[in-house]
């Protein structure tokens, strides 16, 4: 992960400023890990956000590149890559995204700790099948224990979150919904619900002290799939809800195409997105 931005100095040196932040060498546990360390929320968060950004640089120093970057008039991440797609439309510095995010990490890892919850990739269904399933799962267990989907990705492909015991439900009564298959989530905890609730306080404060700007293009954000320009609704969205809300990929996708979107790039590790 990562690794092409030891061949462009402008990437490489995003990768030096976020040691500088961090207080560990990033590159090297995104090259070499261990997977268990990048894995965890803490480390995996201000990976992925170092390593989007400076696949921006990898892509800048292409022939072409700083064309296609002009030509760019929309932007919006996935889940943690809204802090991307924000810094990328000058919302906010590198370095004040960075420190964003890497609190982000920590946040979310202690509200995690602080519950035994889980989250499973369901394949194969439509939404309303999805919560269905859901609804049959969380009849089966205790109010703390239940799950909602928190990750609307595409037709066919929702993640869904809550306490363990509710995510084990689902796993057990996906098949009898004609599911192809679940999949069990290398995070660390029920991300995108109430389980996230701990995590807001902390947000709000690091935010309220963040400079954020207008975005010189508009980001769809994960929680509505609208853009939002107004810096206030902006700290007021990524500390409130953005962590606690479902991400709502189709709807942003499908907002794009409507639109009129022709042409896009997926800018980070890995091609997950396209």
């Amino acid at each position: 992960m990562g690794k092409e931005a030891l061949n462009v100095r402008a990437a490489a040196e995003l990768f030096d400023k976020a040691n500088d932040i961090l207080g560990y060498d990033l590159l090297n546990l995104c090259i070499d890990g261990p997977k268990e360390k990048l894995n965890s929320t803490v480390i995996s968060q201000p990976a992925i956000y170092v390593t989007s950004l400076a696949a921006v640089e990898v892509l800048r120093a292409r022939e072409e590149g700083q064309s296609v970057i002009n030509s760019v008039d929309v932007t919006c991440g996935l889940s943690l890559g809204e802090y991307t797609a924000l810094a990328f439309a000058g919302a906010f510095s590198f370095e004040d995204g960075l420190k964003l995010v890497k609190l982000r990490g920590e946040a979310m890892q202690d509200a995690s700790d602080a519950a035994n919850s889980a989250m499973v990739s369901v394949i194969g269904l439509d939404s309303e099948k999805v919560q269905q399933l859901c609804d049959a799962a969380n009849e089966d267990v205790d109010e703390k224990e239940r799950v909602q989907i928190a990750n609307f990705l595409c037709p066919g492909n929702y993640a869904v979150s809550g306490g363990v015991k509710g995510i084990e439900a689902v796993e057990a009564k996906a098949k009898s919904f004609k599911a192809r298959m679940t999949v069990r989530l290398a995070v660390a905890g029920a991300f995108h619900t109430s389980f996230m609730q701990p995590a807001v306080s902390r947000l709000e404060s690091a935010l309220a002290a963040t400079e954020i700007r207008s975005p010189r293009i508009p980001v769809i954000s994960n929680v509505d799939a609208q853009p939002h320009s107004d810096p206030d609704t902006i700290k007021k969205i990524l500390a409130q809800q953005q962590v606690t809300s479902p991400v709502q990929w189709e709807t942003t996708v499908t907002t794009l195409l409507g639109r009129g979107l022709e042409k896009s790039y997926e800018l980070g590790p890995g091609k997950v997105i396209a």
